[in-house]
């Protein structure tokens, strides 16, 4: 069976929680895709040119424990708006998406350019304080000094940077559900992204 689920929405929002939530219920491979741009940004911090890090990439790469940084991320932010970095790491993700057993794949562009047919199109978004509370409560762990100014003016860089950019900007798709988490919780957010993929999977046997 080959079956897709394409989540995309800003940074903090819950779309890596749902992503996991949905892979782990349905028994579907998952791909968080900000990982592999977090990675392309970590080997650019290192010293590589941004496109040789994206075409380097290996699975060493990905298992890295220094890829949730508040500079890691800002460095992946930066090199997802080369073009050439994102072609280049394109096919990885369309084959991910593409492969048997179904596969979930999260991001910012999964639904309108990485599986434009994805099965199910989810776009997860939550306001930015919200988003920012939560990010610092990841982040304050390594930086005690970290406040949520900081993080919520972080966020806010990064997300007009990742919707202005011209190579796939974040967008939700027209056929996404949109998943408002602001005041959702995590539980009844997942819950309906069950929903919406079980109806699908119905239909497809249908």
């Amino acid at each position: 069976m080959i079956f897709t689920v394409a989540i995309d929405g800003p940074a903090a929002a819950g779309k890596g929680t749902i992503a996991k939530a949905l892979a782990a219920h349905f028994g579907f491979a998952h791909l968080d895709t900000g990982l592999l741009y977090r990675a392309t940004g970590r080997r650019v911090m290192d010293g590589e040119a941004p496109v040789a890090a994206a075409e380097n990439l290996a699975a060493d790469d990905l298992a890295r424990t220094d890829l949730r940084t508040g500079d890691v991320g800002k460095a992946a932010s930066e090199v997802a708006a080369v073009p050439e970095v994102r072609a280049a790491l394109l096919q990885f993700q369309k084959a991910f998406a593409r492969r048997e057993g179904g596969a979930v794949l999260d991001g910012r562009d999964i639904g309108t350019v990485i599986c434009p047919k994805a099965e199910v199109k989810l776009f997860v978004t939550a306001s930015d304080e919200r988003r920012a509370q939560r990010r610092h409560r990841e982040l304050v762990q390594a930086d005690p000094s970290l406040t949520v100014d900081q993080v919520l003016a972080d966020l806010k860089e990064r997300d007009a940077r990742d919707a202005a950019r011209d190579a796939a900007p974040m967008k939700a798709a027209d056929d996404a559900l949109l998943l408002d988490t602001t005041d959702l919780a995590i539980d009844a957010a997942v819950a309906q992204a069950v929903e919406a993929v079980g109806k699908a999977l119905e239909q497809g046997r249908g």
